[in-house]
């Protein structure tokens, strides 16, 4: 674990929300606009700020906004894209989020200007925002209450010069984006923007469409596939990019073995080899320690493999859980002989699955077809 000056772990919240960061964001006010006390805004956060967790640190930041700001709706709106710094380098093609201490402002147009009266000028707050910090969980606010209005808008937005307003069009409607609600339109109402956005030249853009695009798999792998298929059709986008973007859409997919996502990056469904079964080293391994494991591959033709390796963990209460795993793609051709040797540990301190003792197994998937695993005891 990372540690801070003080010898502490490292805390997120305490890195992106912290009395510098508020002093900044209430001086750039005070600039801006008179009435701004940035004393009273840096005492007031500060009384509670350190208490909370890092998305109520936002809620707390923009109380303390409300109170100064004018009670005029659009005034505020002016107030607020007044105090902004400049927009984000435009020179830059990729991982220049912004700084999160401007979250707090997208909230703030969330909370008071989602109406039908203030939704022109809101969502004009949240397009100058975004090229600041992205406002792609305060968007998501008006996709739930005047959902066509704002995909209208969104819409506009896909042909932007700023790419960062481009990634927001993506990014913001995105189905299961990471710590943000649920949006109530249907999964098919952002196509029509993500056909746009595909063609991107801004690797900012096309990963959020990629990205977007997986979180569409998890419910509609079919239609997935076949957009895919058909934005490759269309040429609209380099070679090379739409190779990547393919990869990166279908990675769910490729996990769980889904053979129309396989076949889409050029790996058949059934490839003629006669596979061993999995022999591990030891068949009691202790937690914190590793499985090693082998096996061989004899192939019968050319052909490209997506070899995978599947864990069958004992979960609480007796229950199983699945998890896939990567070993490597391989193109074999006919006659080869190819024995792998891998290793797994199972660490004690890992955060994404938790251990049981138990009877575990571990099985081969190639090309999304599993073949006969071999079991072991974690101790």
């Amino acid at each position: 674990m990372a540690r801070n000056e003080n010898g502490k772990g490292f805390s997120l919240k305490d890195e992106l929300f912290n009395e510098t960061k508020i002093r900044m964001l209430g001086a750039q006010f005070a600039a801006s606009y008179a009435a701004f006390d940035a004393e009273k805004f840096v005492a007031t956060v500060m009384e509670t700020m350190l208490d909370l967790e890092l998305k109520e640190r936002i809620g707390c930041i923009t109380s303390a906004l409300a109170l100064q700001l004018p009670e005029d709706f659009e005034v505020a709106a002016s107030v607020i894209v007044e105090a902004l710094p400049p927009a984000l380098d435009p020179s830059k093609r990729d991982n220049d989020f912004g700084d999160f201490i401007y979250a707090p402002l997208g909230e703030y147009v969330a909370r008071n200007g989602c109406s039908q009266k203030h939704l022109h000028v809101a969502l004009a707050t949240l397009r100058e925002i975004t090229m600041r910090f992205s406002m792609e969980d305060a968007i998501r606010t008006f996709l739930n209450e005047y959902p066509q209005e704002t995909l209208s808008v969104l819409k506009q937005w896909a042909v932007d010069d700023s790419y960062h307003v481009r990634r927001l069009v993506s990014e913001g409607t995105r189905p299961l984006l990471p710590w943000s609600g649920r949006i109530g339109i249907d999964q098919t109402d952002t196509l029509p923007l993500l056909d746009t956005l595909y063609g991107d030249r801004t690797r900012y853009v096309t990963r959020s469409v990629a990205n977007h695009l997986n979180d569409i798999a998890k419910e509609k792998p079919a239609l997935v596939v076949e957009t895919l298929k058909r934005w490759k059709e269309e040429g609209r986008q380099d070679i090379v990019e739409m190779d990547w973007i393919t990869r990166h859409a279908v990675r769910t997919l490729i996990k769980e073995g889904n053979k129309d996502a396989l076949q889409l990056l050029g790996y058949g469904a059934k490839p003629k080899l006669t596979v061993s079964e999995v022999s591990v080293v030891d068949d009691v391994v202790p937690i914190g320690s590793s499985l090693e494991f082998t096996f061989t591959i004899t192939a019968h033709q050319d052909a490209l493999l997506m070899i995978d390796y599947v864990i069958d963990f004992v979960k609480a209460n007796n229950k199983r859980a699945q998890k896939v795993f990567k070993i490597k793609k391989l193109a074999v051709q006919k006659g080869d002989v190819i024995t792998i040797v891998k290793k797994h540990r199972f660490r004690g301190d890992a955060t994404t699955i938790a251990l049981y003792p138990g009877t575990h197994s571990v099985i081969l998937q190639i090309n999304g077809q599993r073949h006969k695993g071999s079991s072991f005891e974690l101790m």
